[in-house]
């Protein structure tokens, strides 16, 4: 199989970490984008060099598609390490282990700790639990891949207790500007949904309280579906298999086709192909469906499970991102429902494509007042320009207060401000030495390139600023001392503009005794055409 351009990208990023010393790395693709298919041309390149590899899992229908996929993207046969079958004489050089059988003592006793020499976890965000741990840290001295579809690098922050980098992200909305994904329509169901009684555990709301919390909604829940996606191919998240079972009684009601599949379900592959089909129109499940399971034809999605896990929601969502023009499909719906709850860090539309979470806060809450089916891409636009607007004036607020300091280095929140740097103003640190403090060369570095550093808390950011201020200057635009002193004077986003242009206008003002030339204002002056 030919690799896409991206996906290209992703493996030549990850060779290249581990030759620059790096053993532990990461790899995040959205669901859909085809992670098997990068780590399987990976391995195809790492065993030319005579290494042996292991790809781990969780569950066997993910190992059962590794092993699918390797055969038929390089031609390679797996050994399979899961239950009673051992690699362990094998002629073949790559393993298919499941982390169940692998993570038991006797079981690695068998192994000698250099036996793999590349290790590549599947679904990553599993990763840290216990039974990882255990097999990452028998085979201690092997390159570590995980690969994961968590949609940003907030919720990498765990991951980076870990892993020491993160060698390739492709975004889900530039796979879907690409042309890779299909778009995503998020919908607001104006039906107030009770949690404030659900209890928490391991981070997320307890799947027993969540099904009895849902109980008293679903005939409505189902009416707003009959509203909504009657003509549409929807997958059905629920907490438990009791409510999923009831759920799909519900649906069959008022007219839907449903079915329903669990861990128990003897005909499962059966009902999934028949959905497949179209025998069926909804199909229901409680999070058995979340991994190693695709039907691109799914154009709606129907979250009744709500989490604060945004790898685990952004998992649900991606069963109905994959293409289908074939089908018609030209988008995705999402239905989104008014979680009432005390606590607010739930996952919503917002957060597969916000990495701030102010932005993602605002564009929640456009997405709840539209009233009808919003591109996702379209309400991070409109939320990030919100942000920024509000942004603006509290640092028109906090530069009123600058001047009466006469600090003649540039606030941090005004260069981002200034430059238009969505990236900066919303960056979290996600790996141990992102999280540090800034060091005292970069903070020396960070004061003669005109910036204050005393208010930029961590090492992460330094690094960043210092980054962005060496390109700003290969590009010649404007250095931190220009902006402060022309958006002190009530200039606008010079952060825009050229060295060049911004000096001539600084010469003018000099040569007029430090005072604003006559026909110049602040507000509207356009220095290109000054």
């Amino acid at each position: 199989m030919e690799l896409r351009p991206y996906q290209k990208e992703a493996e030549a990023a990850i060779l290249e970490q581990w030759a620059s010393g790096v053993r532990r790395t990461l790899l995040v693709l959205p669901t859909g984008c085809g992670k098997t298919i990068v780590f399987c041309k990976l391995t195809e390149d790492v065993l030319s060099e005579g290494e042996r590899v292991l790809i781990m899992a969780h569950r066997g229908e993910l190992l059962d598609q590794a092993a699918d996929k390797m055969l038929k993207a390089t031609g390679l046969h797996c050994a399979v390490e899961k239950a009673e079958e051992t690699c362990l004489g094998s002629w073949f050089r790559v393993t298919v282990g499941s982390v169940q059988t692998l993570m038991r003592e006797k079981r690695l006793e068998q192994f000698a700790p250099d036996y793999f020499d590349t290790i590549i976890v599947d679904e990553a965000h599993h990763c840290l639990s216990e039974s990882y741990q255990r097999v990452l840290n028998h085979f201690s001295e092997a390159k570590v891949l995980g690969v994961t579809a968590t949609p940003d690098r907030g919720d990498m922050r765990n991951l980076g207790q870990y892993f020491e980098s993160l060698a390739y992200e492709y975004s889900l909305p530039r796979a879907i500007r690409e042309g890779y994904l299909s778009p995503i329509k998020a919908l607001s169901i104006p039906l107030k949904l009770d949690l404030s009684g659900v209890g928490v555990q391991s981070g997320d709301f307890k799947a027993g309280d969540l099904g009895t919390a849902l109980d008293p909604y679903l005939h409505s829940i189902a009416d707003e579906m009959l509203k909504h996606c009657a003509d549409r191919k929807t997958v059905v998240f629920l907490p438990l298999v009791a409510t999923s079972q009831k759920f799909r009684d519900i649906l069959n009601q008022k007219g839907f086709r449903a079915a329903e599949v669990n861990g128990n379900s003897t005909d499962r592959a059966q009902i999934q192909a028949d959905f497949a089909a179209g025998k069926y129109n909804v199909l229901c499940n409680s999070m058995l469906l979340t991994e190693g399971w695709d039907c691109p034809s799914v154009d709606c999605v129907v979250v009744l499970r709500p989490t604060k896990v945004r790898s685990l929601y952004c998992q649900m969502v991606g069963r109905g991102t994959r293409l289908s023009p074939e089908t018609g499909k030209d988008h995705l719906l999402l239905l989104d429902f008014l979680w009432h709850t005390d606590r607010h860090d739930l996952c919503h539309p917002a957060h597969l494509i916000c990495e701030s979470p102010e932005v993602a806060a605002k564009m929640t809450k456009n997405v709840e007042e539209a009233g009808c089916p919003v591109d996702i891409e379209e309400a991070e636009q409109r939320a990030s320009e919100d942000v920024i607007a509000e942004r603006e004036a509290a640092l028109a607020q906090k530069l009123a207060e600058m001047k009466k300091r006469q600090r003649k280095l540039v606030d941090p929140l005004q260069f981002e401000m200034s430059i238009q740097a969505e990236d900066l103003a919303g960056y979290v640190p996600s790996f141990g030495w992102e999280m540090g403090p800034a060091s005292d060369k970069q903070r020396s570095a960070l004061e003669k390139m005109g910036i204050f550093p005393d208010e930029i808390d961590n090492a992460g950011k330094a690094a960043m600023l210092l980054d962005k201020l060496d390109k700003r200057r290969l590009a010649g635009l404007t250095t931190p001392k220009q902006i402060r002193f022309l958006e002190s004077r009530g200039f606008q986003h010079v952060g825009t503009w050229q060295f060049g242009e911004a000096k001539r206008l600084i010469d003018r003002i000099a040569a007029n005794s430090w005072k604003i030339p006559r026909g110049i204002d602040p507000l509207y002056f356009d220095p290109k055409e000054a």
